[in-house]
């Protein structure tokens, strides 16, 4: 999972370091980090803004060391499906049960299908669709295109992957 949280931390030396130090001992993985120094907080403190990868079980032990080294703790966003990825399938998506499709990738509970757009142009002829795809991992995203290739397969439909593009 990806984690994006604001910390305060006191302007006195190796306070940095007593913030990033519990996300390293719980095997997290910092990703960014922008410590604005020159501004201060209400409380007097200065605002770092970091983002690491971590294991879903370890984000409360990672709180409270932060919170044990006196760390202060703005705000915590997580972010569960971090990989992304899209497909296209060519077929007769909306006549072989396109929900049974997706629900073939939501049912893992590792990977959904965030957004899809369908072109029909008549009711006999093949349509398409774009699928776009997030899982909580690049081998998770791997696997959840590979269920829906066996499905599609199942149900004569191409599957063109992957595709990389930009969803609004």
């Amino acid at each position: 999972m990806r984690v994006s949280m604001d910390i305060e931390l006191k302007d006195t030396p190796g306070q940095l370091l007593c913030a990033l130090t519990p996300i390293s001992e719980l095997r997290g993985n910092l990703k960014s980090i922008v410590h604005h120094h020159e501004e201060r907080t209400p409380r007097g403190t200065i605002p770092v803004q970091l983002v690491f990868e971590a294991e879903p079980d370890n984000l409360d032990a990672i709180i409270e060391k932060l919170e044990e080294n006196g760390i202060g703790i703005s705000r915590v966003d997580e972010e569960r499906l971090i990989e992304e990825g899209a497909v296209i399938l060519i077929g007769h998506i909306v006549h072989t049960d396109i929900q049974d499709t997706i629900d073939s990738i939501d049912r893992t509970g590792y990977a959904e299908v965030v957004d899809i757009s369908l072109s029909m142009p008549h009711i006999n002829t093949t349509s398409s669709a774009s699928l776009k795809i997030c899982a909580v991992g690049i081998k998770e995203l791997h696997e959840a295109i590979s269920i829906l290739k066996d499905v599609a397969e199942k149900k004569d439909l191409l599957v063109v992957e992957p595709i990389r593009a930009e969803f609004s």
